[in-house]
């Protein structure tokens, strides 16, 4: 199992202050699974990587294979939670130059994304990558009527129409969406594409283990068997454990309260990989959606180390003590590699010739850990054992669990998003949107002032 470690907050939360938590963790537990709590109707990901059936999860994987089969590259249409937990997955288990590689090395297809922005020029210039490979596109989207992926859908329908004739483009589109309404389930049945269920009770921050995430990490070639095998286990030791002591979801949870209530209102997730720079993108958006409304919530802000150390260390070290740190640490690395000797030395990097990179890269996390704590940052330490679908699965389940306790004892519903909302009305009222007239109207006059 994955191993969390809070001793690096007992310089800013005593163990009677952390131990108060216990009957607010207690509570938040009896509301999830009671269903008691808000946002009760969007459980479902909470008993998913045990409920999942044999029968999807075969056909999950027989359309991905299938996909795969005719493809270079796959496109994945989706924006938030539709892409996000996808590609962290992806990314965390790839080779990390996977673009410059044949397909013969990669022995999957490449996996580009879509609909996650509104850029021309990046629309463009996929469109244009596409031109001369083979590619197959799967389309993520509940109601189907989402800004961002509802543009890149058209641009690219459009395209795989053209390249391949309307017939053959049906058999290269898979849209994962509604199970019975909405316009891209009303496009997939006129149009024979086959579909895959988004449930009605998954909000999508919370969706990676139901086929918005398993499809496109089955087609880019991994094993989702072993990924929800991963997510079972912590799914089965967060709801069997009722010591906060034995729970890490609970003590996380609360350690993050802890810190919260003491003024550190700003979280630093940091790995010391590439490899993880997409887990920490999505966990910013589980946490930041789930916690931050009705002016409360800690900011979820992510670091990328040792690089960001000379960017960002400088502040994180000295700068306004608002923040606490969380490291994911990664035991085993896949490879060996070794620093070599110089017989001239003019770096003076001989005292290190022969360590694994992976050692020097453990003393730079533990020497930053150290300074951090020394400098009034509190640290919590997540370790994996390596990064395999295993292990990310425990990840995964471990942050939304623990995310769904936070936010009860924070006292806000974990599970809507009101305020996403804002943005979308007045884009709609600028663009023109029928019955955004008046709005239109108002929002021009106030633009003036700018």
């Amino acid at each position: 199992m994955i191993e969390l470690n809070i001793k690096g907050i007992s310089d800013n939360v005593s163990k009677d202050e952390l131990n108060s938590y216990r009957q607010k963790i207690t509570e938040a537990n009896n509301m999830l699974y009671k269903k008691s709590g808000k946002g009760s109707d969007y459980l479902g990901w909470l008993d998913l990587p045990s409920n999942i059936s044999r029968e999807e999860i075969s056909q999950i994987k027989d359309c991905a294979a299938s996909l795969a089969g005719k493809s270079d590259v796959i496109v994945v249409i989706g924006i938030g939670g539709s892409y996000l937990g996808a590609r962290a997955v992806i990314d965390a288990l790839s080779n990390n130059f996977n673009a410059l590689l044949n397909k013969n090395e990669r022995k999957a297809p490449l996996i580009l994304f879509a609909g996650e922005n509104i850029s021309e020029d990046y629309h463009a210039e996929l469109l244009g990558v596409l031109n001369d490979r083979d590619y197959s596109i799967i389309v993520i989207s509940k109601s189907g009527t989402t800004t961002e992926p509802a543009i890149a859908f058209r641009l690219l329908k459009a395209h795989i129409e053209k390249k391949y004739g309307r017939q053959e483009a049906k058999n290269r589109i898979v849209a994962v969406t509604d199970k019975a309404k909405g316009a891209l389930k009303k496009l997939a049945e006129a149009e024979g594409y086959q579909t895959f269920v988004i449930p009605d009770d998954v909000g999508g921050r919370f969706s990676v283990l139901t086929p918005v995430g398993l499809l496109p990490i089955a087609a880019a070639g991994f094993n989702v068997e072993a990924l929800l095998s991963g997510a079972k286990a912590m799914q089965l030791l967060t709801r069997d454990k009722k010591l906060m002591d034995e729970n890490p979801a609970d003590k996380y949870a609360a350690a993050r309260n802890a810190l919260y209530n003491k003024g550190k209102t700003i979280e630093i997730l940091a790995g010391y990989t590439p490899n993880l720079n997409y887990v920490v993108e999505w966990w910013k958006q589980l946490y930041g959606e789930s916690e931050g409304k009705e002016g409360k919530g800690i900011f979820p802000a992510g670091v990328n180390f040792t690089a960001d150390l000379h960017s960002m260390g400088q502040w994180m070290q000295e700068g306004t003590r608002s923040i606490f740190e969380t490291v994911i640490s990664v035991k085993e690395s896949k490879f060996t590699l070794t620093v070599p000797r110089d017989k001239d030395n003019l770096d003076e990097m001989n005292y290190i010739s022969g360590k694994r990179l992976s050692e020097v890269n453990k003393m730079a996390e533990l020497g930053t850990m150290l300074a951090h704590i020394e400098g009034g940052v509190p640290n919590i330490a997540i370790t994996l054992a390596r990064l395999d679908e295993e292990n990310l699965g425990e990840l995964i389940y471990f942050f939304e669990k623990a995310c769904a306790v936070s936010g009860y004892v924070l006292g806000v519903n974990p599970f809507d998003q009101p305020g996403v909302e804002a943005y979308k009305q007045n884009m709609f009222a600028l663009l023109g949107k029928p019955g955004y007239e008046d709005m239109k109207r108002e929002l021009e006059t106030k633009l003036k002032q700018f």
